[in-house]
């Protein structure tokens, strides 16, 4: 059996997301998908990426001129090594980053706890569906956008050769503690693959 679609113990959204068998659950993030949510998106005040990996969204985001901090829990070589995200008591004005997927539910339950304006992730598109997240994240907790990638993204381990397309769909959620009303869902306009490509 294909190791890629039970690392951890989790079932791997799509072929395309080639997994990093010889660690934990690691895909760098293209830095279009990234440049994609601060255009859309005005993030006031500082921001941590809670999963920062090697830096690759981390090193856009630093483009905004925003104060960065970057942790992870494993040291990949960049930003503050040993951090879990699920464990913290640490507060910041907004939180930016794509969770190991087999996290997602616990970094929304930090997230809100941690964030003081915003906090997005970057999920599949089907994060949406489910009877648990209904009732323990959208019942009460639902974001205040989001936004659907026109285009698909896929992952790959760092120094892999990309290869074909994503089959999974992808979104940026947007929790925001001064919106009111129910989810907006908004649609990223296709072009950013081609103009801020890795």
């Amino acid at each position: 059996m294909d190791k890629t679609y039970n690392l951890n113990g989790g079932f791997k959204p799509t072929v395309k997301r080639f997994a990093d068998i010889s660690g934990a659950d690691f895909f760098p993030t293209p830095s279009w998908a990234t440049h994609a949510l601060v255009d859309n998106e005005h993030f006031e005040g500082d921001i941590w990426e809670c999963a920062c990996g090697d830096g690759a969204m981390a090193e856009v985001l630093e483009k905004t001129g925003n104060k960065i901090f970057s942790s992870d829990l494993y040291d990949r070589g960049y930003g503050e090594p040993g951090h879990d995200f699920t464990l913290t008591g640490r507060k910041c004005s907004n939180i930016i980053t794509n969770p190991p997927y087999n996290s997602a539910e616990a970094f929304v339950d930090s997230g809100l706890q941690a964030s003081q304006k915003k906090f997005a992730l970057l999920l599949r598109l089907a994060f949406l569906e489910g009877k648990n997240r209904a009732e323990k994240i959208f019942k009460e907790r639902y974001p205040a956008r989001v936004w659907v990638f026109s285009e698909r993204i896929t992952f790959y381990p760092k120094g892999v050769e990309a290869k074909g397309g994503g089959t999974t769909a992808y979104a940026w959620f947007v929790w925001d503690k001064e919106a009111s009303g129910q989810t907006e869902l908004r649609w990223i306009k296709p072009g950013y693959k081609s103009r801020h490509s890795n």
